[in-house]
């Protein structure tokens, strides 16, 4: 029997995602696993992981919010922008003290562009960046927005200086600590990177690879599952009649009455069976005025 849900899985540095999703396949027999948001292999932390029919969720854990804790070393700047990579440029980063250092993070903060580095995911007619870049090709990459609504700096031991960043998805955090590189004058790259939450996912819940085989081993790994509509639980919910229930099943919009206030800026809201049952997510139409199912997984 298929499992759905998700793993709070606590990536470790020197993996990629793709192989904990592939460990995880491996170690439960469940066919259907994919992860909520790529880590890089030298990132650590909150990767979700998501069985069954809980992939199906994975576009809202990409959406979510995340936060990071980070280490980033002034004075030497690398192609990849974190210390993997090539060196490309050296400063001296002696001189900037921590007033100098907050006047240069403060643009960072909030809306702002963003360059995703050649070293990435990203497409470029078709191929990723990083098959590109490992070819010596570099191409003109579009800025995108992305939204940083917290970034505090924690320690200042030149010429490390610690941050705790809160942001949009999208948001390289690699790429801010190259930016930030530029504006000092000095260069700069991306120490160690940490994520700490994926939307309501948190790290102080995440278990460890060994846990998780342990958890395999013994029997109870599926204890360890969050039930799939944990991604949504800050949503307006609402619980429906057997009736209205088959009509969403079969993908009939719905003018409702009660049960939900529609307001400003929530275009979507989870819907239960009488009997507790998760049923699916609704999207609002604002021109028709109606909510339409979007995802079913009952």
């Amino acid at each position: 029997m298929t499992v759905d849900g998700i793993l709070n899985i606590n990536k470790p540095r020197g993996k990629t995602s793709f192989s904990i999703v592939a460990m995880v396949k491996r170690l439960t027999g469940e066919r259907y696993v994919g992860h909520g948001g790529t880590l890089d292999p030298e990132a650590y932390g909150v990767l979700p992981i998501c069985l069954g029919k809980g992939r199906r969720i994975i576009e809202f854990l990409v959406e979510a919010t995340k936060a990071y804790q980070t280490q980033i070393e002034l004075g030497v700047a690398t192609d990849t922008y974190d210390a993997s990579g090539r060196i490309t440029q050296r400063g001296d980063p002696s001189g900037i003290d921590r007033q100098q250092l907050e006047a240069a993070v403060n643009p960072f903060r909030g809306l702002i562009q963003q360059t995703p580095p050649m070293y990435s995911a990203v497409k470029h007619q078709g191929k990723r960046l990083y098959e590109l870049a490992r070819a010596g090709i570099e191409v003109e990459r579009k800025s995108r927005s992305v939204n940083i609504y917290s970034l505090k700096i924690t320690d200042w031991q030149p010429p490390l200086v610690t941050m705790e960043i809160v942001c949009s998805k999208g948001t390289y955090i690699r790429s801010l600590a190259h930016d930030l590189g530029q504006t000092l004058g000095c260069g700069a790259h991306l120490k160690n990177l940490l994520r700490s939450r994926c939307g309501l996912f948190d790290i102080t819940d995440a278990i460890s690879l060994t846990q998780f085989e342990d958890a395999c081993r013994y029997g109870y790994w599926q204890q360890l599952v969050y039930p799939t509509d944990i991604v949504v639980s800050n949503w307006a919910a609402m619980v429906v009649s057997n009736d209205t229930g088959q009509l969403i099943r079969n993908g009939r919009p719905l003018i409702l009455k009660t049960g939900i206030i529609k307001s400003p800026g929530e275009n979507y809201c989870r819907v239960y069976t009488i009997n507790g049952v998760f049923l699916g997510i609704l999207h609002f139409d604002n021109e028709k005025g109606q909510w339409q199912p979007a995802k079913i997984f009952q």
